[in-house]
């Protein structure tokens, strides 16, 4: 069945969505890693605020192509929030 005069439109992206706390306005990703800069927070299971940043509403751990997280850092992450589920802190 054919539509008649309507043609398919996008949704309209929401910029109060999850992703739009990691990434720029223009949608390029930011490169540097923001546990890597001076005076950044310590990654530890018992570090709840931090960890919490990097997990979904439904208790996944976001990519690091979301966060911008290093790998070594994002390997990290993972160990803790894993550590942190585990002993029932998230």
């Amino acid at each position: 069945m054919k539509r008649k005069g309507k043609k398919f439109q996008k949704r309209n992206t929401n910029s109060l969505n999850k992703l739009s706390l990691f990434q720029k306005a223009e949608g390029k990703f930011n490169r540097s890693c923001p546990l890597s800069i001076k005076n950044a927070p310590i990654i530890d299971y018992k570090n709840l605020n931090l960890l919490k940043k990097y997990v979904s509403e439904n208790n996944k751990i976001l990519s690091s192509k979301i966060t911008s997280v290093s790998s070594g850092k994002q390997k990290k992450l993972t160990k803790e929030i894993k550590k942190a589920k585990i002993l029932g802190l998230i």
